[in-house]
């Protein structure tokens, strides 16, 4: 497997991590915990491409890339307001850091294919990056959404296979071939 398909793998399942982390419903612990997720995925993706990590090095450059959304802890603390506030804030919360764990995957991907090292960048270029890969992410973070959708309905339409099956109504030939239909889906 190549080393981009790996990396991305990486970011897919942490902007999935970090969607579920903007989910939770105590403003600024969701914050935290997007942080956190992300540095494990710089962790990861580091260790991908051969470079040496250093968690203060990483806390920085996510310090310095996610610091101007300051939305995202507009969104966080919008949670404090009962009931609307927590839908509202949670949702948001949710596809912004999303995007942002994708934002900041994709630019440490760049740094990493590139010049190999948090130290050797231009920070005003990996800001622009990082803003035009946000952008990105939060159409990534939809599709995800879309996808996991569409996941739950397939993974219903096998349950419903299944029982056919057990039933007698479809044999072991018709329920494989139906369910490789479906998982070609997803």
């Amino acid at each position: 497997m190549s080393r981009l398909v790996e990396a991305n793998k990486i970011i897919r399942s942490h902007v999935l991590w970090a969607m579920g982390a903007g989910l939770i419903p105590i403003p600024l612990v969701d914050f935290a915990a997007v942080t956190a997720i992300q540095l494990e995925m710089l962790q990861q993706l580091a260790r991908l491409y051969n470079v040496n990590y250093s968690q203060n090095t990483a806390k920085t450059f996510v310090s310095a890339l996610t610091g101007t959304t300051l939305a995202r802890i507009g969104a966080s603390i919008l949670k404090v307001i009962p009931g609307v506030g927590s839908i509202i804030g949670g949702a948001s919360m949710s596809v912004m850091s999303g995007a942002s764990t994708y934002a900041v995957g994709q630019v440490a991907i760049n740094i990493f294919s590139g010049s190999g090292s948090f130290s050797s960048f231009d920070m005003e270029e990996v800001k622009r990056a990082y803003e035009q890969a946000y952008e990105q992410g939060k159409g990534y973070v939809s599709d995800l959404e879309n996808r996991e959708d569409e996941a739950a309905n397939v993974y219903q339409a096998l349950e419903n296979l299944g029982k056919l099956k057990e039933q007698g109504i479809l044999s072991e030939e018709e329920f494989q071939a139906k369910k490789k239909q479906l998982l070609d889906r997803i």
